[in-house]
């Protein structure tokens, strides 16, 4: 694919190129450090999920919603953020957004329920404004850099996730932090990634208040638009109910806690790799689709290995879970960028897709523990998340077209 065909710059008014180098390389570090801080706050609940529910004496339904709230969250604010960067400033916008999510984590661990849900609405209130703004963002200023800041972006992302799937039972229990204590740690990642974000507030500039106003484009009118919003919502669906859910199949399945969070970590390393070339594969494609059948064909092959397979291959499963996770998300990101024409329009797109993608996923967390308790088992949650599969390849099929939003079909 042609970058310079796929990502014309018509209608924004950041700067395609800065004279001054070292700046750029100060947002390079900024973007790497706000996107650390945006799941590790996500993932490191999973495994201490139990803990977390037997401490507060939640049910599995209630559990399960503490992933769903954040995800209504993204929701419920993602459409506005565009707006908020407008009125307030990008930058100024998403430091305010770093300054809440550092303080919805330590308002999560401070006490009782009340707070753990106060402080989780907060970080996902947070997290939904860099979600939609940081693409748009990439795409004003790295127009032919796309793939590339896409893919250091989700890396960058899903590193600190799988750590932090990885060290938090071992945090709660050996470090004896307790549960409390280990998701209160992450405060320092987001407290950094705060830090870092200071000299943007200087060279980004005042200009940056205009850089994403409305487009002529009706985003919420285009079906290529809901196809891409249909996939966003699927492919979070199917990654919050694994993060919330999957140690604790795994420890139904005879593992223990450790174990099980180093089986989820190993899911999310499996991403790696493939959210840094998946974005870079993406961009120099006519077209998508070849992707998305990968996608689909790994996590079919994932999830029925966890329904169907042996327990002694689910690493084997795991992995093919996160690969085609971390294919799914490369995808969904450069969808708002290879799917439009201009910042403004990659915004919109972003935040309709963070809306209403993020409402479809977040009935997943909750439903999946509803079914659980009422079927006694995981064969209809699990029966769920193959038929999310399903769709997935249909949305992703039309969203993988060689389209724009703004196209007449």
């Amino acid at each position: 694919m042609n970058f310079s065909r796929k990502n014309n710059m018509a209608g924004t008014s950041l700067p395609a190129h800065d004279s001054n180098t070292g700046s750029r390389w100060m947002l390079i570090i900024g973007i790497i450090c706000v996107a650390a801080a945006l799941r590790a706050p996500f993932t490191s609940v999973g495994p201490l999920l139990e803990m977390i529910r037997d401490d507060l004496g939640l049910s599995n339904t209630l559990a399960g919603a503490i992933t769903t709230l954040p995800l209504l969250a993204f929701a419920l604010l993602s459409p506005f953020a565009p707006q908020l960067a407008r009125r307030l400033g990008l930058p100024n916008i998403l430091m305010l957004a770093m300054l809440t999510l550092s303080m919805g984590i330590l308002v999560r661990s401070a006490s009782g329920t009340v707070t753990f849900f106060a402080g989780t609405a907060m970080i996902g209130l947070s997290i939904a404004v860099c979600n939609v703004l940081l693409p748009g963002l990439i795409k004003g200023k790295f127009p032919h850099r796309i793939g590339l800041m896409t893919g250091v972006y989700t890396v960058s992302m899903n590193i600190c996730a799988a750590a932090a799937s990885g060290v938090s039972v071992p945090l709660a229990t050996s470090a004896g932090l307790g549960w409390r204590g280990t998701l209160a740690l992450w405060f320092v990642i987001a407290a950094l990634a705060t830090l870092f974000w200071i000299p943007q507030m200087k060279s980004l500039g005042q200009n940056s208040a205009g850089t994403v106003r409305s487009s002529a484009v009706r985003i919420w009118r285009s079906p290529l638009a809901w196809q891409v919003t249909l996939f966003m919502g699927l492919q979070s669906l199917l990654y919050y109910v694994l993060i919330s859910w999957f140690s604790v199949i795994l420890g139904e399945r005879g593992m223990t806690p450790g174990h099980a969070g180093w089986i989820l970590s190993l899911m999310q390393l499996a991403q790696l790799p493939f959210t840094f070339f998946v974005p870079l594969w993406a961009g120099r494609m006519k077209n998508q689709r070849l992707l998305v059948v990968i996608t689909f064909v790994l996590f079919i092959i994932g999830i029925l290995g966890v329904w169907l397979g042996r327990t002694e291959l689910m690493a084997l499963w795991a992995i093919c879970i996160g690969i085609g996770g971390g294919f799914a998300f490369g995808l969904a990101m450069m969808f708002f960028s290879l799917r439009t024409r201009t910042v403004q329009e990659a915004s919109e797109l972003s935040g309709m897709a963070q809306s209403a993608g993020y409402l479809l996923a977040a009935a997943g967390p909750a439903l999946f523990g509803l079914l659980h308790d009422a079927a006694g088992s995981w064969n209809a949650p699990l029966a769920l998340l193959a038929g999310a599969c399903v769709l997935l390849f249909v949305a992703g099929m039309g969203a993988g077209r060689d389209r724009y939003v703004g196209d007449r079909l």
